[in-house]
């Protein structure tokens, strides 16, 4: 390669790979504390916090559910439950019975249910908090998180890929002065076979 290609190369790949870890830094740090709260996630004692809820649910949102057999819960309903207990119901799909609607709250670090009587408009559920770090941990998986997150993790996922195949780039460019490029770079590859084959079961 001649040193034009090879310096306009350089600039490219040092413009990428700045720009990607930049964007990917914070994310990355957070992906990798959390790789190692889930791979210690039983040694981790964790004591999730449990609310009891317990209402009426007034009359004249009573008569919003007569008729309903599908579908969320109506709009004025979600709100009540927003204002009353702070649990967002919008968008939640309802489990519809004869005498009863019930609607499984997930979210990250925690759960939440509820239920509602259709007859007498009791409203009955049960709120859990399991922590900061369960918190996390489901960010990293992305589990009950929304289409944003997922979003959110897909853009990541690609920056970080740009930001290995730069740094790869980068290390091709400069091989032939730093002898030990690719062995170390061999081992990375090399290793993890090895203890999935001499190790995991």
């Amino acid at each position: 390669m001649n040193k034009k290609r090879k310096a306009f190369w350089l600039k490219q790949l040092h413009q990428w790979h700045w720009v990607t870890s930049a964007l990917c830094l914070i994310s990355l740090l957070l992906f990798s504390i959390t790789g190692i709260t889930l791979n210690h996630a039983n040694d981790i004692a964790a004591e999730p916090a449990i609310r009891s809820v317990e209402g009426q649910l007034p009359e004249p949102l009573m008569a919003s559910l007569s008729g309903l057999e599908k579908g969320p819960l109506p709009v004025p309903v979600q709100q009540w439950l927003q204002t009353q207990w702070d649990l967002d119901s919008a968008h939640k799909a309802a489990e519809w019975a004869p005498d009863e609607v019930y609607v499984a709250l997930p979210r990250p670090g925690g759960d939440a249910w509820l239920a509602i009587t259709l007859g007498s408009g009791e409203v009955m559920g049960e709120i859990t908090d399991r922590g900061w770090i369960a918190f996390f941990n489901d960010l990293h998986k992305g589990r009950h998180t929304g289409t944003v997150w997922a979003w959110f993790i897909d853009i990541f996922a690609v920056a970080s890929l740009l930001f290995a195949l730069t740094g790869l780039g980068l290390m091709m460019l400069h091989a032939k002065r730093r002898p030990a490029t690719w062995p170390v770079t061999l081992a990375g590859l090399v290793l993890p076979w090895l203890l999935i084959v001499f190790f995991m079961h």
